[in-house]
């Protein structure tokens, strides 16, 4: 055996080990007598955690209720039980004792920030447009709003809050959303994922995981997922996953399907397990307009905006080139960028610019009566982008046609020229009856509704397309018919 290749097992054997070791610090030779002694109660009054945690590695390396639920004096959260300090809540801090390494890759994605969201838009919606602030608690003494507390805060995460008694505020407990704020300051729940008491590998690679969260009208992967070959194929042959696979590297040991994690988190040959799931996506498609994953870690202040998004994306190319050729995966990127720009061009940008100025010459008419989401066209604007544009770039994402084309492209259309253009030309006529501010705005907004309808994107909508672009698309209907005699 040359010397060449004896070096390259090493560097192997050390490049596995790095990357399937598990961050195990100071595993007790046995259960600790204070797990024990919790064991001895619990094994009868919750059997059902206690097989829970009999099932789990936890079990299997002499971590029990203890070490996990202990808390330290002066913790807000803790109190005593049975002669002990000790926290329902188990923080990703809590499991950075023995999980560093995935606490830090954790802590540094974007999962993590997702309780970040409680300024934003949707928020707006929950506690104002949908509900009220008829949900008194002791944390929340003037109310909050029961939709924003059974909804966004249940995946996003809520602030959880510890009453005066010491008990977790009902309005933030119970709560596993993903970037739950706890009450020693870190970010996340890392049981968003890994669901106690068990925390099972298997059920956290499998999609119906993810889908939790990530379904619906506005991020829809899940059944984005169900519908392309990558979904069909997984429940066809979910029996050869070898879910349970300490390694789990695709290619060895699973061939049939990726699942969410295959493709944003887990081992190839390559690249090693990762819990911050954004460093192998390269556009951020949540965003009204296109964005880079790295550009929003940048404005969150991530270390991992370091990591540019042709980095990601190079990384996302090893992933594919697992199960597919290098000239699919290109192709399959072109295609995908190219839905990106025609969302981008026709939509995103002159959307924006538009719903913009035309909320100028709403809060110039109204005034103080002015109001986010108490307009139809709010409402249109919003889902354009947030459900419709959202939509379009995530089924392109993962290769679903069906939602690329009737859940995005063709919504986009329909509610851009059969309400939202309808809806800009009410507003340009409610401006012009207004205030003299109002009027120099309204004849703004129309002479940028006429820019924006007179370019190639839009002109066909006032009869104005390309004739050779026209006789082009009769010709090839010809053809089609012909075809088809």
């Amino acid at each position: 055996m040359s010397k060449v290749v004896n070096l390259l097992i090493i560097v192997l054997l050390v490049w596995t080990t790095s990357v399937f070791a598990e961050t195990k610090i100071n595993i007790p030779r046995e259960l600790s007598k204070d797990s024990q002694q919790c064991v001895t109660c619990h094994s009868q009054t919750t059997v059902n955690i206690y097989q829970q945690w009999g099932a789990s590695k936890h079990y299997r390396a002499n971590v029990g209720c203890f070490e996990c639920h202990e808390a330290q004096k002066g913790d807000i959260d803790a109190f005593e039980h049975e002669g002990k300090l000790i926290a329902i809540i188990v923080s990703p801090k809590d499991c950075a004792k023995c999980h560093g390494r995935e606490f830090d890759e954790f802590e540094n994605s974007h999962h993590s920030k997702a309780g970040r969201i409680m300024g934003s838009l949707d928020n707006t919606l929950a506690e104002v447009a949908e509900g009220n602030r008829g949900m008194k608690t002791e944390g929340f003494p003037e109310g909050v709003s029961a939709a924003a507390v059974n909804g966004c805060w249940q995946c996003h995460g809520s602030v959880v809050k510890v009453n005066k008694n010491g008990k977790l505020d009902p309005a933030t407990w119970p709560n596993t959303g993903m970037g739950r704020v706890n009450p020693d300051g870190s970010e996340g729940s890392c049981t968003a994922c890994h669901q106690r008491h068990e925390f099972s590998v298997a059920q956290a690679r499998q999609p119906e995981n993810c889908g939790r969260c990530h379904m619906g009208p506005d991020h829809p992967q899940i059944e984005i997922y169900n519908e392309s070959k990558h979904g069909i194929n997984y429940y066809a042959n979910k029996d050869k996953m070898n879910l349970d696979s300490a390694k789990w590297v695709v290619g060895e040991d699973y061939f049939a399907a990726p699942t969410c994690a295959t493709c944003h988190m887990s081992a190839t040959d390559e690249l090693p397990v990762t819990h911050n799931i954004g460093l192998r996506i390269k556009w951020n498609n949540r965003p009204p307009q296109l964005k880079q994953a790295h550009e929003t870690d940048k404005k969150w202040g991530l270390a991992s905006a370091a990591i540019t998004g042709d980095m990601r994306k190079a990384s996302m190319v090893k992933v594919c080139n697992k199960c597919h050729n290098e000239n699919f995966v290109q192709a399959f990127y072109t295609q995908y960028e190219a839905q990106l720009e025609l969302y981008s061009d026709k939509w995103a940008k002159p959307g924006e610019k538009l719903f913009k100025k035309a909320t100028e010459v709403l809060k110039a008419v109204k005034g103080k009566e002015y109001a986010e989401f108490a307009q139809k066209i709010d409402y249109t604007w919003f889902e354009l982008w947030h459900h419709e544009g959202r939509r379009v770039r995530h089924a392109a994402s993962m290769m679903a046609p069906d939602y690329t084309q009737w859940h995005g492209n063709y919504d986009l259309a329909r509610n851009w020229y059969g309400s939202y253009v309808p809806e800009l030309q009410e507003v340009i006529e409610l401006g012009k009856g207004g205030s003299a501010d109002a009027k120099k705005l309204a004849g703004e907004l129309e002479a940028m509704l006429t820019e924006v309808m007179n370019t190639p994107n839009h002109n066909w909508a006032i009869g104005k397309e390309d004739p050779a672009a026209k006789a082009d698309r009769a010709k090839r209907v010809k053809e089609f018919q012909e075809r088809y005699k």
